[in-house]
């Protein structure tokens, strides 16, 4: 199964097992949105961590994860038990 969420958000059962990743990579959102809580800056992220990513997929990656957190995104993956 494959799901595409905006522009750049992917969940594909083939990549990742099946975890939010950013399309054209095996970056993890998650891993993106610990780093931001971390206190890393997206500029940071970019140059330090993943240079594959740009600003608009990262920000995407936290509207997506606002969304998710409000309710007003119904997420149908797997979760990790």
């Amino acid at each position: 199964m494959r799901a595409e969420f905006g522009k750049y958000i992917v969940v594909d059962d083939d990549i990742c097992h099946g975890k939010p990743t950013f399309k054209g990579t095996r970056v993890l959102v998650s891993d993106v949105i610990e780093l931001l809580a971390a206190g890393l800056s997206i500029k940071e992220i970019i140059r330090d961590y993943y240079p594959s990513l740009d600003e608009d997929m990262i920000r995407e990656a936290l509207d997506w994860a606002a969304k998710i957190i409000r309710g007003e995104h119904d997420v149908k993956y797997k979760v990790p038990a």
